[in-house]
């Protein structure tokens, strides 16, 4: 009786390995990839241009300087809606004499249903309008879910990413304004 070769087990795990390999090098290498976000941390914001109800205009450019919150919503969406009377005590409240800027940024949706929104969560903070879902789009894979909060930092570089409501995540969130509004 002969013995088995000494390499003939790792001769068939090969095949595997291999397929092992390509299936973790196909597989998105950002965290952030798996929430439906195209930039990551350390990323600079995409450019942008919003037109808030109250007819003015704010820029990744014109807030270079200024740390500021992205908050993607929806009149539509409960989460968001749920998210937001946070967004307005916790953040805008607590940190808006500190120089924060926080802007709601509706979802393609017309400028009636976004106030409409904004009376209705009781926010006062500025919302503005993303025709066609410009900036969503710059920012979130196709089929992204709405909820989300962008944090960028003076040197205009994404800082904190959110998804959902998370109280944890939120409460992460908030450490990191405190932290970059102290720089």
């Amino acid at each position: 009786m002969t013995s088995p070769h000494p390499f003939s087990n790792l001769r068939k795990a090969i095949p595997a390995l291999g397929c092992a390999l390509l299936c973790a090098c196909a597989t998105p290498s950002s965290a952030q990839d798996d929430r439906g976000y195209r930039v990551d941390v350390g990323d600079p914001i995409p450019a942008f241009s919003l037109t808030d109800l109250e007819g003015r205009t704010w820029s990744n450019e014109a807030l270079l300087g200024q740390v500021y919150i992205l908050q993607f919503t929806a009149s539509w969406c409960s989460v968001c809606r749920k998210e937001m009377p946070h967004l307005e005590e916790r953040v805008w409240q607590a940190f808006k004499e500190d120089g924060l800027v926080l802007l709601g940024v509706d979802l393609d949706e017309p400028a009636e249903k976004v106030r409409s929104l904004g009376e209705d969560t009781g926010v006062t903070y500025p919302l503005c309008l993303d025709p066609g879902g410009a900036l969503f789009s710059a920012i979130t894979v196709p089929k992204a879910g709405v909820t989300r909060n962008v944090v960028v930092d003076r040197e205009g570089q994404i800082a904190f990413l959110t998804r959902l409501f998370d109280e944890a995540e939120f409460g992460a969130m908030l450490a990191a304004v405190e932290d970059l509004l102290e720089d």
